[in-house]
């Protein structure tokens, strides 16, 4: 969109903390998604990407390329793709696999191998991530503590009961982290300190 860095920047300039959520039908290394990367270096501010394989920020087996472009940018995960690829054996069409995980898919890559890579907490796919398989959440949960935020990708206007997913999310967090000094991150602290708050 050609006003895109100019709508964008009218509320950086008004003092936004980050810019998302990108979920547009280009390449996850486009000149579309370089363009939004140097806004968000300008303006120091992280960026929140919705992976969705075949359709929105597409060829995330090639995101490394803008995460070593770009190491100053933080970079946010989310969505179908960014969390089916927590198992090293996912099957890219499937957007909301369950079973065991296989460890070191590219999420998991990403979030080790990378500073300037974050994972959002929130939606379905969030939530399938944890209960797929509750040993391997324990551990991806501790693994990457400092790098795991909790959103909840919806009005949830009750904030209660089965319909809320956000609560059912943040239930599934205090369940399986042990540590309460790894859950305040995970649920406060790590947003704090990426959103400059």
């Amino acid at each position: 969109m050609p006003e895109a860095r100019a709508e964008l920047e009218k509320y950086l300039k008004l003092g936004a903390k980050g810019i998302g959520e990108q979920k547009f039908n280009v390449e996850c290394d486009s000149e579309h998604l370089v363009r939004l990367a140097e806004l968000a270096r300008e303006y120091r501010v992280p960026v929140l990407l919705h992976f969705q394989h075949g359709t929105y920020n597409k060829g995330f087996e090639r995101f490394h390329k803008m995460l070593e472009r770009f190491p100053q940018v933080n970079f946010i995960g989310h969505a179908q793709t960014w969390w089916g690829n927590i198992d090293r054996e996912h099957k890219q069409e499937v957007l909301y696999p369950t079973g065991k995980v296989t460890p070191g898919g590219l999420t998991d890559r990403y979030l080790r191998d990378y500073p300037n890579m974050f994972a959002d907490m929130s939606a379905g796919s969030g939530l399938n991530a944890l209960q797929r398989d509750e040993e391997h959440a324990r551990e991806f949960l501790k693994r990457h503590q400092d790098k795991l935020l909790y959103g909840s990708d919806c009005a949830d206007t009750i904030g209660r009961g089965p319909g809320c997913q956000g609560a059912r999310t943040l239930a599934e967090i205090r369940r399986l982290v042990a540590d309460r000094q790894i859950e305040r991150k995970i649920l406060f602290e790590n947003s704090r300190r990426l959103f400059q708050l």
